[in-house]
């Protein structure tokens, strides 16, 4: 075996480098020149302090004028941005997983679509009070898939999947009015709350905004993973790779980027089909390669081992490589630049849903009756496009990692059996991971989650905070772009044991895993949320007492700010690298990362300097084993 070491980011930056010289050479564009054009960043901006919600402004608060035009002051102005951005992720995630719904509702036994892990459906609908017995199995799809819906927009009770959390979280959501109602509710609450002449009281404000964050993480979200799971297959640990030399010269190359795995499905098993393979050679090529980018990369990597070409910041490197014959996306953290890129190209940049259409692209649009028609199309339409690459361009950096991923709650459990002495029942359970934790040999873990941010250098934080804490013993579970820099780097490597401290070294040994589990895409927090809720249950303790805290060092996006809403409403503290935009009020910072703990028990800790982010998560992991005498 080779001998093994972890790839830098200042090899991802000369590779970066080297590929931003062929883009030159074509005039294109690329977001490290865009983020100078638009530095410095407004001010009024990053403090939140600026209100454009009504025509009588836009107003900015300043010491001259501490009330916009209405009178509202900072702290209300700040805490309606705030609860705007989270109403945003929140509608965004839980549009994911309502088309997720819609596609199980499509599926049948010659469709396009089929059930490919029913004993999860069987559980869901049982959970759920569906009865089973004697049904076939599409017509249950169906009716969980309805019930699903009409989570959504039901006009009264709270989601369904809260009956999943400890009873004394579900208690403090009931007490503080914080359980959420019909997600699509949530979100309409959220604006209407935050209209011109209504609420601007920080309390409130930042109430909504966990209840509609709850509405994702413990609704759309969860949703949108648990039927993603019916759908395609549960995950399970899967080898990879990772980084942009998993792209092959020889191969037409298909980049899926984007959220939904509807799309990437289809593509990836059109892809691999003899038909395809044999045009792909008869157009001049060895062979199809499909690799991702973003969360649909996270979904497609760890159900089928497709190799993930990079995370939110590399998409435009792809298409710089020369050798990308079709970039085809589908919805979130998708570049606009994208299409006059790929146009200094000869890449194909193929949008195929109505929510993210985008100029300069060619739409083909998908959807789950006509799934198989348009995902060949897509797969064609790639391969004819082979023979326009122009070779003076191709350069694919030769970098690249091997990556286990597919660490899902279920896949958790198996892996960890036998690690500690216990009995496993029929379902499995928890205990052996509790008991490496109480045990001392895991000191806690953590969850790693969100983007890469240009504000900041990108992957640095995630890779230096991953391994500073597999250092001292504790797990990391990572999901989204946080998940794919530790791929890159090589932290999800079996081998990165080496580096870990003696307790989680043994851990990775016996239970032949990474010290970074790769728990799927952004929407699979939602997994993180179950895990921590089991542990709890099996601890008999809250889920805010556990050793376990979250962190995004690198977050960008709304969905992020809505993730952040949910995992601390759900009771764990949550550590950021990036200011959620509220600086400019003390009301709604002290709220955000102290005054929450009054309602869910758990606040944030915004950190700029990644050094200190790493201890005080450490610090506050000993606080609780101290507080819980482990």
């Amino acid at each position: 075996m080779s001998e093994f070491k972890l790839t830098t980011v200042e090899e991802f930056e000369a590779a970066t480098e080297r590929l931003l010289e062929t883009g030159a050479k074509v005039g294109a564009d690329a977001w490290q020149f865009r983020v100078k054009n638009q530095t410095p960043h407004c001010k009024f901006g990053e403090e939140g302090v600026c209100c454009r919600i009504c025509s009588m402004g836009p107003c900015r608060i300043t010491k001259k004028a501490p009330r916009g035009i209405c009178g509202c002051d900072v702290h209300g102005i700040v805490g309606r941005n705030y609860l705007k951005f989270t109403a945003g992720g929140s509608a965004t995630h839980s549009d994911h997983g309502r088309e997720i719904c819609h596609t199980l509702y499509e599926s049948s036994a010659d469709g396009c679509y089929q059930v490919k892990d029913p004993e999860k459906l069987i559980r869901i609908a049982k959970e759920w009070g569906v009865e089973t017995e004697g049904k076939d199995i599409y017509d249950l799809a169906h009716e969980v898939a309805e019930m699903g819906l009409w989570e959504y927009g039901k006009p009264f009770g709270t989601q369904r999947f809260l009956k999943r959390a400890p009873q004394s979280q579900q208690e403090l959501w009931e007490k503080n009015e914080l359980a959420p109602r019909a997600i699509d509710r949530e979100v309409s609450c959220s604006l209407h709350m935050a209209h011109m002449g209504c609420s601007s009281l920080p309390e409130a404000l930042i109430k909504q905004s966990i209840r509609a964050g709850l509405s994702d993480g413990w609704g759309g979200s969860m949703m949108g993973t648990e039927f993603s799971d019916v759908l395609f297959g549960t995950p399970k640990p899967i080898d990879t790779e990772a980084n942009l030399g998993v792209m092959v010269e020889e191969n037409v190359n298909i980049v899926v980027h984007g959220h939904d795995p509807s799309l990437s499905e289809m593509v990836c098993e059109y892809a691999d089909s003899p038909e395809m393979i044999a045009y792909a050679k008869e157009m001049g090529a060895k062979g199809i390669t499909v690799s991702g980018v973003c969360c649909t990369s996270n979904e497609v990597a760890m159900r089928r081992g497709i190799p993930m070409a990079g995370n939110f910041l590399q998409q435009e490197n792809v298409v710089l490589t020369g050798a990308c014959e079709a970039i085809v996306v589908d919805v979130q953290c998708i570049f606009p630049a994208l299409g006059p890129l790929s146009k200094c190209f000869h890449t194909k940049f193929i949008t195929t849903s109505p929510i993210a259409q985008m100029p300069d692209s060619e739409f083909i649009r998908f959807d789950a009756k006509t799934a198989d028609e348009k995902a060949k199309l897509i797969v064609k339409t790639a391969i004819e496009n082979f023979k326009n690459r122009k070779p003076e361009l191709v350069h694919i950096p030769q970098l690249k990692q091997k990556a286990t991923v597919g660490y899902s709650v279920e896949a958790i459990i198996k892996c960890l059996d036998g690690v500690a002495n216990s009995q496993v029942d029929e379902m499995g359970t928890v205990k052996p991971l509790l008991q490496c934790v109480t045990s001392g040999v895991l000191r806690g873990a953590v969850a790693m989650v969100g983007c890469n941010n240009p504000r900041i250098r990108p992957d640095l934080a995630h890779i230096e905070l991953m391994k500073k804490l597999i250092a001292n013993d504790i797990v990391i579970i990572a999901s989204g772009c946080s998940a794919q820099a530790a791929a890159k780097a090589g932290l999800m490597d079996k081998r990165a044991k080496d580096i870990c401290g003696d307790g989680l070294k043994r851990v990775c040994e016996l239970a032949d895993i990474p010290p970074v589990l790769h728990m799927g895409s952004c929407v699979d927090i939602s997994r993180m949320m179950i895990l921590a809720s089991e542990l709890a249950k099996c601890a008999g303790t809250h889920v805010s007492q556990l050793p376990v805290v979250g962190c995004a060092p690198e977050w960008m996006s709304e969905k992020a700010v809505s993730i952040g809403n949910y995992v601390i409403g759900t009771g764990i503290d949550t550590f950021l690298g990036v200011d959620p935009y509220v600086s400019g009020s003390s009301e709604i910072a002290e709220i955000l990362t102290n005054g929450t703990r009054e309602w869910v028990e758990a606040a944030f800790t915004v950190e700029k300097d990644i050094d200190k982010l790493g201890d005080a998560m450490i610090a506050r992991i000993e606080e609780k084993r101290a507080a819980l005498g482990i």
